[in-house]
């Protein structure tokens, strides 16, 4: 008890609640062990749906078919929880949903989202939206029409219609189409030449840059970066000047969309 210990003396209470602590600490550790032992299944759930990651899952160009993306809802209160996307079909019987509201459908069939059947997501794990940063509580999200997101349609993010992701019309969403498919280009209005760099001038300069870029349902150019790269301030003066271009939008069904596109912007010297 710290007796002849030193100037003071120690007082037996303190070393008894140490101990008591001591044990108790010893006690979580050993019981908070036994724990992830015994629900090692359901924390490896949780790891792998908050890694899901659709990124590396892309669809291959087609001259038929151009992907979207679609998303769905159940207007609840709270957003959709992230989790695995359902399997792809090529046609929806049911639409997937976390919060299952009907336990005894007439109609039994596995929820699915439109798509190609030959892409395969992962499927470990609860169902959800892969794009979601919400790990609980469990919910359908605040869209409508059926499916998981916020969007519409009986799809499962942010979109509109079956698939999965921003945008439309099945797939996976990148939030922009490409051209074909039923998809037109846009059709340019107003196209300002660009300025000459007094860098390039001097050096008597030319050449063309190319740029990828998203045309908005609005019109207006959005997300561009560069492709192709002259050098010497071109770069810079093509992106100025095709920030000022207007579009007549892309269509999709008569509705204006946004599609993304390359565009070349020339600089010559007459």
């Amino acid at each position: 008890m710290g007796e002849g210990d030193g100037t003071y003396r120690a007082r037996p209470s303190i070393f008894v609640f140490s101990y008591l602590l001591d044990l108790v600490i010893v006690g979580v550790v050993v019981w908070s062990g036994n724990w992830v032992v015994q629900h090692r299944q359901e924390i490896k759930k949780q790891v792998v749906a908050l890694v899901t990651d659709v990124s590396p899952y892309t669809l291959p160009a087609s001259k038929t078919q151009a992907g979207g993306g679609g998303g769905g809802g159940d207007r609840d209160k709270f957003a959709a929880s992230k989790g695995a996307a359902p399997k792809f079909a090529a046609e929806q019987i049911t639409p997937p949903a976390i919060v299952v509201r009907n336990p005894d459908p007439k109609l039994v069939a596995d929820p699915t989202v439109v798509g190609p059947p030959s892409l395969q997501l992962p499927q470990t794990g609860q169902m959800g939206d892969p794009f979601s940063t919400i790990l609980g509580p469990a919910s359908n999200g605040t869209g409508s029409g059926g499916g998981i997101g916020s969007g519409s349609g009986g799809g499962v993010g942010s979109g509109r219609g079956p698939g999965v992701g921003p945008g439309w019309g099945g797939g996976i969403g990148g939030g922009a189409y490409k051209v074909g498919g039923g998809v037109s280009a846009p059709r340019p209005l107003f196209t300002p030449d660009p300025e000459y760099s007094e860098e390039a001038r001097k050096a008597k300069y030319q050449g063309t840059v190319v740029l990828w870029m998203v045309v908005g349902p609005d019109g207006r150019p959005r997300d561009m970066r560069i492709v192709r790269t002259l050098g010497l301030g071109l770069d810079e003066k093509a992106l100025e000047a095709v920030r000022q271009w207007r579009f007549d939008p892309a269509l999709k069904d008569g509705h204006p969309v946004a599609v993304q596109i390359n565009v070349e912007v020339s600089f010559r010297l007459y």
